[in-house]
């Protein structure tokens, strides 16, 4: 592979919310800090990439509504260096936005979604013939309601774009979101036959694969069972996990991070995914790809919303001469 990949999927704008602590229902707790920031897997993996390496030419493939929020969006992706000459912008729709709740204490989020814009996404709206890339990720499954809709052929929409990007000879990675819900399996199995990687959370990976979450290897061999024609890749807090069809299971310890690093937690599962695919673009071995893909996740937990950590290739790394890793 080279260095040309199209991200397709969420668009959301961001509310970081900061709170001091979570309260009872019915009760009142003072919010102590907003910040307006992008989210989704588009602008966040695609703004870590073009971070990571100004080189890379990464296309933005999504709706967003004829609003304020989707003019926020297409714009802070376009700075970074983003092409969003393949973003809709549709009258009439809202683009999809999350309020995001992050406690300032630990860093943990909750979030409140609004589907939006984004649950209008159907592959018709994917040109597979002008993507011109050698990487296509799709993300997130169980937050796309066009996508996860059922197809009578290939069980869902999204398996339906994955398999004619595949047929056209590009690449396929997908990622879905940590959902409070019994849809997984339904939803995300039909995709995994199509997709050559697959980059999940622990929680994600066990509600698909009904593995349990401590078990990493488990997890992975589960995934390849269900169709991952090349490699699983599943992180946690403590590590990252990758399993390669035919080849040996790694697994990377996170690094081991000091007292008040930890700002807040959104956008560090696509940091830890932009890690990943900068990695598969560039051809790097499984241990070298998790190892950079735990420090873009430490780079990110330094700041409240998910983008601003982003560093450079060199910067990333660097991280690993300053903290040691978890033992």
């Amino acid at each position: 592979m080279s260095g040309r990949i199209a991200i397709c999927g969420s668009i959301i704008v961001d509310s970081v919310n900061t709170i001091s602590e979570w309260p009872r229902q019915g009760m009142l707790v003072p919010i102590k800090s907003v910040r307006q920031a992008v989210g989704g897997a588009v602008c966040n993996v695609g703004i870590d990439l073009k971070r990571l390496d100004d080189s890379l030419e990464v296309r933005a493939c999504g709706i967003v509504g004829d609003d304020e929020e989707g003019a926020f969006a297409i714009r802070t992706m376009k700075d970074t260096g983003v092409d969003c000459s393949r973003v809709a912008i549709r009258p009439g729709l809202r683009t999809s936005f999350t309020d995001v709740m992050t406690l300032e204490s630990t860093g943990g989020r909750t979030f409140f979604n609004l589907h939006g814009a984004d649950s209008a996404l159907l592959p018709e709206d994917v040109d597979v013939s002008g993507l011109d890339c050698d990487l296509f990720h799709l993300g997130y499954l169980l937050l796309l309601d066009g996508m996860d809709a059922p197809d009578e052929e290939y069980g869902t929409k999204a398996a339906r774009l994955l398999a004619k990007v595949r047929a056209a000879g590009i690449p396929t990675s997908l990622d879905v979101v940590s959902e409070q819900s019994d849809r997984f399996a339904r939803i995300v199995r039909p995709a995994l036959r199509h997709c050559d990687y697959v980059i999940f959370n622990e929680i994600e990976a066990s509600a698909v694969t009904g593995v349990g979450a401590d078990d990493m290897r488990g997890m992975c061999e589960a995934l390849l069972e269900l169709g991952v024609h090349r490699q699983v890749v599943i992180h946690r807090p403590e590590s990252g996990a990758s399993l390669e069809r035919g080849g040996k299971f790694v697994e990377v310890p996170s690094l081991e991070l000091p007292d008040g690093w930890i700002k807040g937690t959104v956008g560090a599962g696509d940091a830890f995914c932009a890690g990943m695919l900068y990695s598969i673009l560039k051809g790097m071995d499984a241990e070298s790809g998790l190892r950079l893909a735990s420090c873009a996740a430490a780079a990110n937990l330094a700041v409240a919303d998910a983008t601003r950590g982003a560093l450079s290739y060199a910067e990333t790394m660097n991280l690993e001469s300053r903290f040691l890793r978890r033992k």
